[in-house]
């Protein structure tokens, strides 16, 4: 199954090695990734994933909610198919 995993918030260090490893140690592959820093101080990034058959999406909205808070950012991890039914035109 394939999902989106979008951070947005304040440019730090460690952002992208923190979120990878994250997801590398819930057995989760990173198909794409595009990041960008806005005016020097914002960061966004998604990624596409992919979740392997037995690997729940709420679990690892968890995870990824304990290193938003860690890291005070906005981490949300949605199924392919929600991502793209929110954002159609």
């Amino acid at each position: 199954m394939k999902a989106i995993v979008s951070v947005l918030g304040k440019d730090q260090k460690g952002i992208i090695a923190k979120v990878s490893t994250t997801l590398f140690n819930e057995g989760i592959n990173i198909e794409d990734i595009s990041q960008t820093i806005l005016q020097n101080k914002y960061f966004t990034m998604l990624m596409m994933v992919d979740l392997e058959n037995g690997i729940s999406i709420e679990k690892v909205d968890k995870k990824l909610q304990a290193l938003a808070q860690e890291l005070g950012l906005e981490i949300r991890i949605q199924h392919e198919d929600i991502f793209n039914s929110m954002h159609k035109i």
